[in-house]
């Protein structure tokens, strides 16, 4: 073979990789930037109360009736404790360092984002190392730290290459709503357990509602992708259910809309998939979130998480900016706390995906935060009718 041939190879298989290089960033990246949906805060940066500076990024978050915090470190960080309690200012292994992600315990977790707490009891959500091992439902008593409930799902609810991120607990007691992301399989639904039955089935899978916005995340200045050539960009990963039981609000970062169901047909199990899909409605749009949070008059707490901001959707459809701060380092999991505080973790995953351990430790402290929401106005007698047409 001839150097000139030789040549003209090498510069065909250069131009044979530019190409696929292109088609996959046009397929996998994607480009358009996300709508900017801030506005002035309405409360001071000072209106923060430092709660913890961390050595490693925290995940989730879940307030018990008497103040105790427990939260997750955030597995993206390769933290040595995954689920903790804090105590005096310093993170406790919870419930013990054996049940730590390689200990000694026989069930120890795999990989934690997720905990809630319901009476009495830390749910933990072990996603199992998208999917590669099972994922499962553990509870634990508060006091004692004793497993009390280990639920191991199937295959067919969670995959290989799933990503079991966020769930809520009916106020009953009797249904488990958790949100599969499915960052790598890309097949991302909501999966329903039903506890009294010890059931699970997987909805709505790859519905509108549940896939991944086609906006591109730039948090701080970085745009959120792997080589330049793979977004980061999961599919439904927050959600909430309102005090009542009425509707699951839920959605993904990137999404331009938050989405809500009621509650009564997700868990009805009669209904077709057809049925279901057709109870989805689109509530209006969101900023790109992450953590999310629900209150007692219905108004939903949601991350900003390209403006460093947390904000406050009412229930007449109107966004408002309650705090913006450099230090609101991608805010993540929201927990509603004694008196009225909104505790919520700031997992800097910006900082943290793709960046080698040392440069993770160099970034620290991280932080979790709390607020007072400040009161919603009452909608004066002449804009309710305005207010109406733009209610959820």
């Amino acid at each position: 073979m001839s150097f000139t041939t030789i040549k003209h190879t090498f510069i065909g298989l250069i131009v044979v990789l530019l190409l696929a290089l292109v088609l996959i960033r046009q397929t996998y990246v994607e480009s358009e930037a996300f709508p900017d949906r801030s506005s002035m805060p309405i409360l001071a940066s000072t209106e923060m109360e430092l709660v913890a500076n961390l050595p490693t990024p925290p995940g989730n978050i879940a307030l018990a009736d008497n103040g105790d915090i427990f939260f997750t470190f955030h597995p993206e960080a390769n933290p040595t404790i995954n689920v903790a309690k804090l105590v005096d200012g310093e993170a406790q292994a919870f419930p013990s360092i054996e049940w730590q992600p390689g200990g000694s315990e026989p069930h120890a977790f795999n990989e934690v984002l997720s905990v809630r707490i319901d009476q009495q009891q830390l749910w933990v959500l072990d996603n199992g190392k998208h999917g590669l091992k099972k994922v499962r439902l553990l509870a634990f008593d508060l006091a004692t730290g004793e497993m009390t409930k280990r639920i191991k799902f199937s295959r067919a609810e969670f995959a290989l290459g799933s990503h079991a991120n966020d769930f809520q607990i009916s106020q009953d007691g009797n249904f488990i709503i958790i949100t599969d992301a499915s960052i790598m399989a890309k097949t991302p639904a909501l999966v329903i357990y039903d506890i009294k039955n010890d059931h699970a089935r997987r909805v709505l899978e790859l519905h509108e509602s549940v896939l991944a916005g086609k906006f591109e995340p730039v948090v701080q200045g970085r745009e959120m992708t792997i080589l330049g050539l793979f977004t980061i960009n999961p599919g439904v990963d927050g959600l909430v259910l309102d005090s009542a039981n009425e509707y699951l609000y839920y959605a993904s970062i990137s999404a331009d809309q938050l989405y809500r169901i009621p509650y009564a047909d997700l868990i009805d199990s009669s209904l077709s998939g057809n049925e279901l899909s057709s109870a989805v409605e689109a509530v209006g749009e969101k900023t790109m979130t992450d953590g999310m949070a629900m209150d007692e008059q219905g108004n939903v707490y949601l991350s900003d998480l390209e403006h460093s901001a947390i904000v406050r959707k009412l229930p007449t459809g109107e966004l408002q900016t309650l705090l913006k701060s450099a230090s609101i380092r991608w805010p993540d999991g929201f927990s509603f706390g004694p008196k009225g505080y909104l505790y919520f973790t700031c997992s800097a995953l910006h900082q943290v995906i793709g960046i080698d351990d040392d440069e993770i430790k160099q970034k620290a402290p991280y932080q979790i935060y709390r607020f007072m929401p400040p009161k919603v106005e009452v909608v004066e007698k002449d804009n309710e009718e305005e207010a109406k047409e733009d209610s959820f």
